[in-house]
């Protein structure tokens, strides 16, 4: 059974279950070994399925689904409060919900997964927040639909889980010229290493800077480098390095009891 990384801050939280779920205890094999929660993967669909419904499980959801948007890397937060009609899932990058034994939750393969709760309203939410969505303002959208349902955004507590580090994320300088141009203090999220042809740039702590604009101050950062380690998290970025003709997702879900 799968084995979550988990956060201590929303850990603490009364009526809250989360997890980070690593790559392990499901069952695909190949490429996709073994908890792949990507259906837009090129997986066999029945085994993403049956791995997704072990993270229900693990999470002592009631239904055996856990929600996750289509993702397309946008500033778009949807509520729910109750399971996808069938077919396509609606696109957006985060979800927000305070339905009682829903699971919802967001796929990466170096991207941040930020959970968020506010355990007063009871208002949960999990936002894909790779460079696009996060300069775009998904997390801002994301929070303005837990104040749509009661939250107080003094009182929602936030982690970000595994993603790229900075060490293994080298960007173009055009990418380095589009984020100071938007702001010039966002230099400080890149640096060159010695001997590196290119910055690299710094998710987790824009990420965080950006946690910190929106007053969220109760937050942290669970954020083990996709890239580094592959015997427990799915990168994009590493099997395009390795040539490989495809990549898993692995899946970070919450849920209010």
């Amino acid at each position: 059974m799968p084995s979550p990384l988990t956060s201590e801050t929303l850990s603490e939280l009364p009526g809250i279950r989360h997890g980070f779920f690593t790559r392990n205890g499901g069952v695909s094999d190949g490429i996709y070994a073994s908890l792949n929660c990507g259906l837009g993967s090129k997986d066999n669909a029945e085994a993403v399925k049956r791995n997704r419904a072990r993270v229900a499980l693990q999470l002592s959801s009631p239904q055996p689904i856990v929600l996750t948007p289509y993702q397309v890397h946008s500033a778009t937060a949807l509520i729910v409060d109750q399971p996808f009609t069938p077919g396509p899932p609606p696109r957006g990058d985060a979800l927000v919900t305070n339905t009682p034994g829903l699971a919802i939750g967001i796929l990466t393969a170096d991207c941040g997964p930020v959970l968020l709760a506010d355990p007063v309203a009871r208002v949960v939410a999990a936002a894909h927040a790779g460079w696009r969505g996060a300069v775009g303002g998904i997390l801002e959208a994301t929070l303005a639909k837990m104040v749509e349902l009661g939250a107080k955004p003094a009182r929602v507590c936030a982690s970000l889980g595994p993603c790229i580090n900075q060490q293994n994320y080298e960007v173009g300088p055009e990418f380095l010229d589009d984020f100071t141009a938007r702001e010039p203090s966002n230099r400080r999220f890149f640096t060159t290493p010695d001997g590196a042809a290119k910055p690299h740039f710094d998710l987790p702590a824009f990420i965080a800077a950006r946690l910190e604009g929106l007053g969220i101050a109760n937050f942290d950062l669970n954020a083990p480098c996709t890239y580094d380690n592959e015997s427990k998290f799915f990168s994009f970025r590493r099997s395009t390095h390795s040539s490989e003709p495809d990549y898993g997702r692995q899946i970070s879900a919450i849920l209010v009891t």
